[in-house]
């Protein structure tokens, strides 16, 4: 019996490398999405991170104007949680009219109808937010 298991075994483990080691999709790894500038799910969600850090900061736009505009994303990766983890790169207009770049980290879980938006930042944070774990 176990002359029969060793070799199943092994194959097995080698056959999870060689998937791992030819750059397939690994469960709970970040992927890249591609088209995000046409992708209406992802360029939303942006959306919801401006907005949603524009009401965390108390900022609005009305009279005062301080609040970001949110123009597009630009890059994104998506990661599966219990949920779906998306790592954004947003363009946004500051109060100033000056386009800045912005990274964002939003968990959607659909079936509840859930968004909640984890990190909100300059990009000077982004590659810095790609090596943490949240």
């Amino acid at each position: 019996m176990m002359a029969i298991t060793l070799p199943i075994l092994i194959t097995t483990l080698l056959c999870i490398l060689s998937t791992a080691s030819c750059g397939r999709v690994i469960v709970g790894a970040k992927t890249e999405i591609t088209n995000v500038t046409t992708n209406k799910e992802v360029q939303e969600i942006g959306k919801f991170a401006v907005e949603e850090y524009n009401y965390k900061q108390g900022l609005s736009n009305g009279g005062g104007g301080e609040a970001l505009k949110f123009v597009e994303v630009v890059e994104a990766e998506k990661q599966v949680v219990s949920g779906m983890k998306y790592y954004l790169n947003i363009s946004a207009v500051d109060h100033n009219g000056v386009h800045r770049m912005f990274t964002s980290v939003v968990v959607v879980k659909p079936w509840l109808q859930y968004k909640k938006l984890l990190h909100f930042g300059p990009s000077s944070t982004f590659h810095q937010m790609q090596h943490t774990t949240m």
